[in-house]
Formats: structure tokens, sequence, C-alpha cells
């Protein structure tokens, strides 16, 4: 297994799932990843923000939630992760 990178800063948010998408890739491979938006408990956005609003909270923690991507990562592959409140503990 290669080391999972995050060279594609982007993001996305996907408000029917309640949650960001970001992308990781181990070598070629790429791996989605979602961040519910519980993980982002201090925001309260109104219907207008709430995209702005969670993509600005995730763009503050990138850095922790790409290490809880790396941690939920080495536990085995999955064709997609899903990250909790749980995962940041």
């Amino acid at each position: 297994m290669m080391a999972l990178s995050f060279p594609n800063r982007s993001r996305s948010y996907d408000a029917a799932g309640q949650r960001v998408r970001f992308i990781g890739y181990d070598g070629l491979f790429q791996v989605p990843f979602f961040v519910d938006i519980d993980v982002f408990a201090k925001v309260s956005p109104t219907p207008e923000s709430a995209e702005d609003d969670y993509l600005a909270a995730f763009d503050a923690a990138r850095a922790s939630i790409q290490g809880a991507a790396i941690k939920a990562y080495s536990h085995g592959r999955k064709t997609m992760y899903v990250l909790t409140a749980t995962d940041f503990r």
C-alpha cells in the first residue's frame, strides 16, 4: 500500500448527504472521502450560507481532517470513507 496523499485541494458540499466530499490518492487510485457536517459542530449556517460555511470550516480544519482520513485509510481499503465526529477523538 502506498502512502495516501492529498495533492488536489478541491472539496465540495453535498447538501443531500449533509457532508463535505474530498479526494485522496493512493498512487494512481482515487480514494473518496466524506466528512459529516456534525464534525463542524460550531458551524451554524443559514440555508443560504450552508455551503460556504461548511467549506470554510473544512478548510480551517483541513490538516486534522486529512490526518483522520489517513488513519481511517490505514485500517483497510474501502470504496469510500465517511468521517464522523468519532474519527476526531
